[in-house]
Order: structure tokens, then C-alpha cells, then sequence
């Protein structure tokens, strides 16, 4: 019996794709980039199945060219690299990798907030490049968390996680999220408010909503300019979520104190960015999952996923599970 041909467009561990090795055909990009390489996209009028990443657009016109393909599976929890409506149209299920990340992704996100809080990255800077000539009683001075204000807008998975260490820090939590969430308030001690008053009366806010048309550029120069001059700005969430150009004159025109960014727009940003350039800015290359646990058991869920529906059986985690109706 011929093996279904599955299509990765980028590399990934062979032990992270052992499940796959045995039940399918795997052709493999050579780069996690959006371009697929001649040999790997002459083979899609046969993929059964895609096994992609976040960075790779999968559109009407690529789906266009897979018509013998039966599941799509995403290793990651977002899905907005994905044209779900023309999935479903094609009647294609498609698969992502929920909670795995919840944890590792809540841990960086503290991480950042206490490096730009406490000014990490300029003190690491100055000292090595030997501005650290004495110890300063006003040198690097940064922000408290005890006692301070965390507004976190999404209070999902993730936001929740993050909620709960910030806790331990002694930070007040406020949450805006599209409804109350009673239960979870009380465990939190947290106070659901509506985004603008979020936004006026944190000391520091955390992003971690999907990227939606609700929320693409949800932090612009209005909002920006809503926040309180000493907040710090935390995106965890999707680089569009933000407004690149606004975010660049509130950092450096002082409409708030400093941001930490793990998602960009554009994604990867370009060296040349002026954002890189702003000492109150500080920015990690989308690694909110990337620690050896997580990333392997997102893989082993994306493996899962893809075999099921090559199998004809319903996805363990699908995002549009209208398909099976």
C-alpha cells in the first residue's frame, strides 16, 4: 500500500517526526522560510497532508494547487498563517497545538516583563561596553512590581498563567476580555475592566489575544497614548495586535516608558528596524514556546493531528470542526 505524501515545509528534528516516518512519504523544505523550494512544490498535486509552522501562508492559491490534500496540521496554537474559510470550503480539517505552550510562553512573558521593568538589556549593555565605571546610586534605575498594576488584556490560557505569577510578584491583576470571568477573578484576585481604563491605570500591559480584525492593530497611537507615561508594554500576543511605526514614536517621544516585544510586524523584523535601535525597547525572536519540552510536545500533538486526518478520523484538536458535519 502506497504511503500518503506529506509535505513539511520546513525542517524539524528527525525524533520529533519518528511517528510520521513510518506511515508517510515526508518531503521536507530546507528552510523554515514562506517559499516552498522547486522540488518540495512540485510535489503538492500529491500531498495528502501539510505539516506547517506559523511563518508559512497557507492561502486560496496554495490550496489550489494541493486537490488531493486531507488535513492540514499547524504546529502552533495560533492559525492566522491559515485561510480557515477556504479550508473549510474544501471540506480540509485543519489542526493546532493548544496548552502545550501555555506554561512556557507565561514563564517568558514574566521573564520579559522583569527585564524591561528592571532595564536589563541598556545595563547589560553599558557594562560591557565599560560605562559601568562605578556603582551609581541613580544608575539603571527601573520600575517596581510589588504593589504595582498588571493589566493583562486576554485573559485566556496564557493570560491566566501569567496572571497567576504575577501574583507572587505582588502585582495587582486588572483583566479586559470580551466577558467577566467571575470564578477565575476571585482565584485571582483580579477586576475585569474595559480596555481604556486598562490601558489609563496600568503600570504594566500584557498582550495575549489572537490576532483577529477586532484586534489587528488594537495598540495604536491612540491607545498608546491612552497608557500612563512610566507603563511598560509587553506583546506576547501577534506582532500586528501592535502598530510597529506608533509604538516607535511612543518610545522614543516618552508616551510610556519601555516595551518588551516577542512578536513583530513584520516577523522576522529586519535589522535595519527602528525599533531595534530604541534603548527602551526590547525584542526576542518569537520565542514565548521555545524551551526543549514545549517544542517537542507541540510536535508530537502536530504528528497526531496530521495522522488522524490522513487516517480519515477526526482531529484531536481542530479548529474547524464544522468540517465534520
Amino acid at each position: 500500500m502506497t504511503r500518503p505524501l506529506v509535505i513539511l515545509p520546513h525542517p524539524l528534528p528527525e525524533d520529533w517526526l519518528s511517528p510520521l516516518k513510518k506511515a508517510c512519504q515526508l518531503v521536507i523544505g530546507e528552510s523554515p522560510g514562506i517559499l516552498l523550494p522547486p522540488k518540495v512544490e512540485a510535489q503538492l498535486p500529491q500531498a495528502e497532508g501539510i505539516l506547517s509552522l506559523l511563518t508559512f501562508p497557507v492561502s486560496e492559491e496554495f490550496l489550489a494547487q494541493t486537490p488531493r490534500l486531507k488535513v492540514i496540521s499547524n504546529m502552533a496554537v495560533g492559525y492566522d498563517n491559515i485561510d480557515l474559510p477556504a479550508c473549510t470550503r474544501r471540506g480540509i480539517p485543519v489542526g493546532n497545538t493548544p496548552s502545550v505552550l501555555t506554561e512556557g510562553t507565561a514563564d517568558l512573558t514574566l521573564a520579559l516583563l522583569l527585564a524591561a521593568a528592571r532595564r536589563l538589556a541598556e545595563a547589560s549593555a553599558d557594562a560591557k561596553a565599560g560605562r559601568w565605571t562605578a556603582w551609581s546610586p541613580t544608575g539603571w534605575l527601573g520600575a517596581d512590581l510589588n504593589g504595582a498594576t498588571l493589566g493583562i488584556v486576554g485573559l485566556g490560557k496564557i493570560g491566566t498563567a501569567v496572571a497567576r505569577r504575577a501574583r507572587a510578584f505582588g502585582l495587582r491583576i486588572l483583566h479586559a476580555s470580551r466577558t467577566p470571568k467571575p470564578t477565575l477573578e476571585t482565584e485571582l484576585n483580579a477586576r475585569h475592566v474595559s480596555l481604556d481604563e486598562l490601558l489609563a491605570t496600568s503600570d504594566f500591559v500584557s498582550l495575549h489575544v489572537p490576532l483577529t480584525a477586532q484586534t489587528r492593530g488594537l495598540i495604536n497611537a491612540a491607545t498608546l497614548r491612552h497608557m500612563k507615561s512610566n507603563a511598560i508594554l509587553v506583546n506576547m500576543a501577534r506582532g500586528p495586535v501592535v502598530v510597529s511605526d506608533d509604538l516607535v514614536r511612543a518610545l522614543r517621544e516618552g508616551w510610556i516608558s519601555a516595551a518588551a516585544l516577542d512578536v513583530t510586524d513584520p516577523e522576522p523584523l529586519p535589522p535595519d528596524h527602528p525599533l531595534y535601535s530604541l534603548p527602551n525597547c526590547l525584542i526576542t525572536p518569537h520565542i514565548g514556546s521555545a524551551t526543549h519540552h514545549t517544542r517537542r510536545r507541540m510536535a508530537e500533538l502536530a504528528c497526531e493531528n496530521l495522522l488522524a486526518g490522513l487516517r480519515g478520523e477526526r482531529l484531536p484538536h481542530c479548529i474547524n470542526p464544522e468540517v465534520y458535519r
